[in-house]
């Protein structure tokens, strides 16, 4: 029979339970004391900025620079940047950047992180998402860093913001206006229409392009031109040129008995918007123009 005053005798487990428990008080212990007295800290992140580099048809190309300080004394890694893009809860893009390098000890970063958008991906996962449109998105980032003592660490952060859905603006070669004209060679001036279907400002500051009467080139140019078309609506740019309507053969009977002539025309526009810099293609097959004297009344068109 046991003795009330004796102490209970524990089991193995038990005791040796209790002595790793102190073990882990002690290095926890420790390890706060070495964080104490070195310095060490948890790393913040902030997404300064989201910059569209370029954007066409097809891409949109993101930066978001992420300023990342250490206030360690020894440099951390950043072991992996984990980012989504989605807009109205919905995922665009993801992806993974293994290893994105190393922040200096007590100093600071500012991490870039490029981001690709598809177009045709978004399409024929969101169908209701349409050219011209302009779509909120929402950037997460998860930078993941190691940190002495205290481990890895996962940061997240997140920024706002829009991005359009370009639509190729649709251009018309209204007429040609002809001041002098001769079998050898006239001038003249291309009246082209250009309709912007998009829901943002286009701001042409140049053109280049290349026009075909009856399936004679009349030639190719660049211009540098301003101009601004408003969000869904109209413009009309005058073009000079001259071309040699004896090229035309049978063709040019047709232009100046007024009956006109098929044409076509493809090119590529270069605008400012809200968003950046774009350069848009235009095409055209198979439209039909006349000829006109620049002093005619243009009331008809």
């Amino acid at each position: 029979m046991a003795s009330p005053c004796k102490p209970e005798t524990k089991e193995r487990g038990e005791q040796g339970g209790g002595f790793l428990e102190k073990v882990k008080d002690f290095i926890h212990d420790i390890g706060e004391k070495i964080e104490e007295a070195v310095g060490f800290g948890k790393p913040t992140a902030d997404v300064t900025t989201i910059q569209i580099a370029s954007i066409d048809l097809k891409t949109a190309e993101l930066v978001a620079d992420v300023l990342v300080k250490n206030p360690n004394p020894i440099p951390i890694p950043l072991v992996d940047i984990k980012y989504l893009i989605e807009s109205n809860d919905r995922k665009l893009v993801h992806g993974l950047i293994p290893d994105a390098g190393t922040i200096h000890a007590h100093g600071s970063e500012t991490i870039k992180i490029p981001l690709t958008i598809t177009y045709d991906d978004i399409k024929e996962t969101y169908d209701d998402i349409e050219p011209g449109t302009v779509i909120p998105y929402k950037v997460r980032v998860e930078l993941i860093t190691n940190v002495p003592v205290i481990g890895k660490i996962t940061l997240p952060i997140e920024k706002q913001g829009e991005m359009p859905i370009p639509y190729k603006p649709d251009v018309d070669l209204v007429k040609i206006k002809f001041n002098d004209f001769s079998f050898e060679e006239t001038s003249a001036t291309l009246c082209l229409k250009f309709d912007n279907k998009n829901e943002f400002d286009l701001g042409l500051n140049a053109l280049d392009y290349e026009v075909w009467l009856a399936d004679v080139s009349i030639g190719s140019a660049k211009l540098a031109k301003l101009a601004k078309i408003e969000k869904k609506g109209q413009g009309v740019i005058e073009i000079p040129i001259s071309f040699r309507p004896k090229d035309f053969g049978s063709a040019l009977w047709d232009v100046i008995r007024g009956k006109g002539t098929g044409y076509s025309m493809k090119g590529n526009i270069d605008v400012d918007t809200i968003f950046g810099p774009m350069k848009l293609p235009f095409s055209r097959e198979g439209g039909s123009t006349k000829l006109k004297k620049a002093d005619d009344n243009d009331d008809e068109d």
